[in-house]
């Protein structure tokens, strides 16, 4: 087939466009890094023109290295960063304020009030989330309730929110299209996960006009055609949140199945099938997808900070030049050495959701060098990862016996190796890693008649390498106790507040 589909990868710190041939191979890719703004502590936005202009320069530019036209692009699916918000003008386009980031902790005392207020359960029970500054809904009420004038704009119906999905399809179709998929909905804290609509009872609670929210559709159908961007118009076809893009983009569509993210944060996944699990370990129930008339549930666990951790040492540290250089420099000692790392920089996601915890540093001895640091920061990032993966085993009853995992960190062979020690289980990268890009890219060749079906793609998925466990049981034992005895060190420091 001389035909390909055009992925959009909208990430936290950079936008990404790939191109994918019949097979679900990757045959160019752009990519372009972005600005982040943090206006104050604790506070990280984004441009959301910039967001646009860097997505769309990518795609133009994939298309081109590729050598193809527009004409040679069947369909286009989206993924992009969750929970970031963006409220736009309806009529002149233009943004009223800068994209709040999911990192963003902002709302954090707002979130606390409503705990103590008793509304924990009632959210839990309708979206399948906890109340936390990571989550659209506050985002949403801060900007109305601190920018001039976007609250009476709002309750005109001038206004639109949406987050980066409904942002870009707004400006690829045209401005005509104000949209989002349920994956990306699920992730407002204003979606009802049962009855799969916007909730009159959450928007009352935040005090959001419904007039401001986009149509939910599913994750795979032709939502419009491009207007503007490329020579021909184009299907935008599927559209999905960066995490469900990637179980998706993994094959992992049936129940039980658990798939890793590593980017700039980390976030692990298991599909749980067509009924939502409440999660009795702090991990959240979201929807992973909706193909047709079928709704797919996950269990999601969300690590804030795991690539960051790499970019905070070379861009706040200055311990390494390039990102890649990380594994070079941790390589050069063989452990840690009793040295912890808990990067809780934007707070403890899953399963602590400590929103107040900071960075910590534990067990420094004078013979501690930039190399220990290196190889505590990428071990967190596993240490975390189990964290994640025994609260979603006690949640589903079932053991987990392998981990796809993808992302960039992915490639690193040594942090995959101690995730394997760490986890005691198979850890299994795929020959195409870009499985967010992939997984956006299967939802909108699905809709198109593209790919025939699941059963096609599944047979397109192959592994590239298997990391098996060769750490002793008790060796990894030690290094766990150690491992969350500086986690409950980073607690006690937020607890001292």
């Amino acid at each position: 087939m001389n035909k390909y589909i055009l992925a959009f990868d909208q990430g936290t710190t950079s936008s990404r466009a790939i191109v994918f041939n019949h097979k679900g191979l990757p045959v160019a890719t752009a990519q372009k890094e972005f600005t982040q703004h943090f206006p104050r502590p604790g506070w990280v936005e984004h441009d959301p023109g910039e967001i646009w202009s860097t997505q769309s320069g990518v795609a133009l530019e994939a298309i081109t290295r590729a050598g193809l036209k527009s004409s040679d692009i069947t369909a286009i699916g989206i993924t992009n960063q969750r929970e970031t918000t963006v409220i736009w003008n309806r009529k002149s386009g233009r943004p009223v304020f800068n994209a709040i980031v999911w990192q963003d902790r902002r709302t954090a005392d707002f979130c606390d009030q409503l705990k103590e207020e008793g509304y924990d359960r009632m959210i839990r029970e309708k979206t399948g989330l906890i109340i936390d500054a990571y989550f659209s809904a506050t985002k949403v009420k801060w900007i109305l309730d601190n920018v001039s004038g976007a609250r009476s704009l709002a309750e005109k119906g001038e206004l639109a929110f949406g987050t980066v999905d409904s942002w870009l399809v707004w400006n690829l179709t045209g401005r005509r299209l104000h949209v989002t998929d349920v994956s990306n909905a699920s992730r407002t804290m204003l979606f009802n996960i049962h009855s799969m609509t916007w909730d009159n009872d959450l928007l009352r609670l935040f005090d959001i006009p419904e007039s401001i929210l986009p149509d939910v559709r599913s994750s795979s159908e032709v939502y419009g055609l491009t207007s503007g961007l490329f020579p021909d118009q184009i299907p935008v076809s599927g559209m999905a949140g960066d995490q469900q893009a990637a179980l998706f983009g993994q094959m992992c569509i049936d129940q039980g199945m658990v798939k890793n993210t590593y980017g700039t944060g980390c976030f692990m996944m298991m599909n749980i099938g067509q009924k939502p699990i409440e999660s009795k370990n702090r991990l959240l129930t979201t929807v992973a997808w909706k193909t047709g008339d079928k709704v797919e549930y996950a269990l999601e666990g969300s690590i804030f900070i795991a690539g960051a951790v790499v970019q905070w040492l070379r861009d706040s540290l200055g311990v390494i030049n390039t990102s890649a250089d990380v594994e070079k420099l941790a390589a050069m000692v063989l452990s840690s050495e009793g040295v912890y790392f808990v990067p809780a920089f934007a707070g403890l996601g899953a399963p602590y959701w400590n929103q107040h915890a900071r960075g910590t540093v534990t067990g420094l001895t004078r013979g501690s060098t930039a190399a220990h640091i290196a190889r505590a920061a990428l071990d967190s990032i596993a240490y975390q990862t189990l964290d994640v993966l025994l609260a979603m085993q006690n949640d589903s009853g079932i053991i987990i016996k392998e981990l796809r995992v993808d992302g960039g960190a992915s490639v690193n062979k040594g942090l995959m190796q101690f995730q394997s020690d760490i986890l005691q289980t198979k850890v299994i990268r795929p020959m195409v890693t870009e499985t967010t890009a992939l997984g956006a890219a299967y939802l909108a060749g699905l809709a198109t008649g593209y790919w025939s079906g699941p059963e096609e793609l599944r047979r397109q998925w192959q592994a590239d390498q298997v990391f098996m466990p060769i750490m002793k049981p008790e060796e990894t034992q030690s290094l766990i106790m150690g491992w969350q005895r500086a986690v409950r060190a980073a607690e006690a420091w937020a607890n001292g507040k």
